[in-house]
């Protein structure tokens, strides 16, 4: 009997939570029950999902960035299946690709720095491990620099580049000598090169944990005194690249900073087949593959796989074609200039900031005294509450998903895919001022709600990480 995938989703509709609950990760999808994010979704196109209800909902997190091109894109699929009809051979290991040197050619075109060699990955995860390995062994040195609030990936060697002690804690010893510095501060990153012993700083240009955003001028500053100290200096635009912040990388926003690693993926798989790459310079390259007997001493099983090329290079295609890139900053602009008409308007919005398609909102304790004795007791009862009492309103009442910027944040981090339009801003920007209204209103239905998942948190053990979500 032909398998028959149609019919198997079919027999299992509906049970993805109990399905996860035996099989998979019970304590996520508990999380997920307790925050009322126990969605199952059957149906995807653009920057909208559907439910087993029927229901339509906005995705404002696009897979924490991978759907630059929307879900489903058809000229992405359309590549894909054309490929996979044309029976071409992949990963036959013992061979030059052909994909993957015509992507490492249009990667190239589009980085630019004199990133001339390109080592293709899964993951970005699996990127930022190259990137270490290739500064160490280029440089002969071993300390790797990087970042407050920065995250690389949780396998063991960027886990240990992470600045989330949330995701540290458990796992060491993690990779040795390695050592934080605050993200922005130029003098302390000179004061921690002066050693001399520092292979590399890895930085997120734009970090996705908060959005953080760097002071005009600091990545030129840190490209300088990397190569001033003899360290390289690796861009992580995992997230924030591909064109998220109207350029396609967020690095190409300042003029001056002269990446010697940058690191891909997420959205150059175009939602369907993962993919990764590491962009080098040349005599980074020749360190590392030295010799003919060190000419895999570095590898991945499925980097180099065809249908992973196909995927990225009708991802750069669509970008490409379909202008995203302008599309991101003309929509990040709409978007963030009605959320700051907001915060005169809403004592618990502090700041927004964004650039291109990658926002942040963040909240802050009020100033009048009812609304402060919400914020303090919620806080109290848990400091990672408040967000989801925004995140929670905005999918049940609004159909618009969402997700907190980070354990111990109170920031909601909006990613949406590229190819968002006025309406989808206009959808977004009408739920999130009623949310904000509700919340305004102390004591009312809202701030109940959160109370009864805060005091539920704590009684299931999940505690402030089911608040992060």
């Amino acid at each position: 009997m032909p398998f028959d995938i149609t019919t198997l989703m079919a027999e299992h509709q509906g049970r993805n939570y109990a399905l996860h609950e035996a099989h998979v990760n019970p304590r996520f999808a508990k999380v997920l029950k307790l925050i009322g994010f126990d969605r199952c979704y059957v149906r995807a196109s653009g920057p909208h999902l559907w439910d087993d209800h029927g229901r339509q909902y906005l995705d404002m997190l696009a897979g924490y960035g991978v759907f630059h091109a929307g879900r489903n894109h058809p000229e992405i699929r359309r590549a894909l299946t054309e490929f996979m009809a044309a029976d071409y051979p992949s990963l036959v290991q013992m061979e030059a690709p052909l994909l993957s040197g015509v992507l490492a050619e249009e990667l190239k075109a589009r980085v630019g720095y004199g990133l001339d060699t390109v080592y293709f990955t899964s993951t970005g995860a699996e990127g930022n491990e190259t990137a270490i390995k290739f500064a160490r062994c280029a440089t002969g040195k071993s300390h790797i620099l990087f970042a407050s609030s920065a995250f690389h990936g949780l396998t063991n060697g960027a886990l240990s580049v992470n600045g989330g002690q949330d995701f540290r804690a458990g796992f060491d010893p993690l990779l040795p000598d390695t050592g934080m510095v605050p993200f922005g501060d130029a003098a302390a990153l000179e004061q921690a090169l002066r050693a001399g012993n520092v292979a590399a700083f890895i930085v997120e240009p734009v970090q996705g944990k908060g959005v953080n955003i760097p002071p005009d001028g600091y990545l030129a500053e840190a490209s300088r005194l990397c190569r001033k100290y003899g360290a390289l200096f690796v861009a992580d635009e995992v997230q924030c690249g591909m064109g998220r912040t109207g350029r396609f990388l967020a690095i190409h926003h300042e003029e001056g900073a002269e990446p010697d690693i940058v690191v891909l993926s997420k959205a150059l798989s175009g939602g369907y087949v993962p993919v990764g790459a590491v962009l080098t310079r040349r005599e980074i390259y020749d360190k590392v593959f030295s010799t003919l007997d060190r000419a895999v001493v570095h590898s991945s099983t499925f980097g180099q796989g065809s249908l992973a090329m196909v995927a990225g290079l009708a991802s750069l295609a669509v970008l490409d074609d379909e202008r995203l890139m302008e599309n991101a900053t003309r929509m990040g602009d709409i978007l963030g200039r009605g959320l700051a008409e907001m915060a005169g308007r809403y004592e618990f919005i502090h700041d927004v900031r964004w650039r291109g398609l990658m926002l942040a909102i963040e909240f802050g304790r009020p100033k009048s005294f009812s609304l402060k004795t919400g914020w303090s007791t919620i806080t109290r009862l848990n400091p990672d509450l408040f967000c989801q009492g925004v995140t929670i309103p905005l999918l049940e009442d609004h159909g618009i998903l969402t997700q907190v910027a980070g354990h111990h944040l109170t920031t909601i981090k909006l990613i949406p895919p590229l190819v968002i339009d006025e309406s989808d801003v206009g959808w977004f920007l009408e739920g999130f001022d009623a949310v904000m209204a509700q919340l305004h209103k102390f004591p009312g239905p809202l701030w109940e709600s959160l109370f009864r998942i805060a005091k539920n948190s704590v009684s299931s053990g999940n505690g402030r990480r089911a608040a992060a979500g």
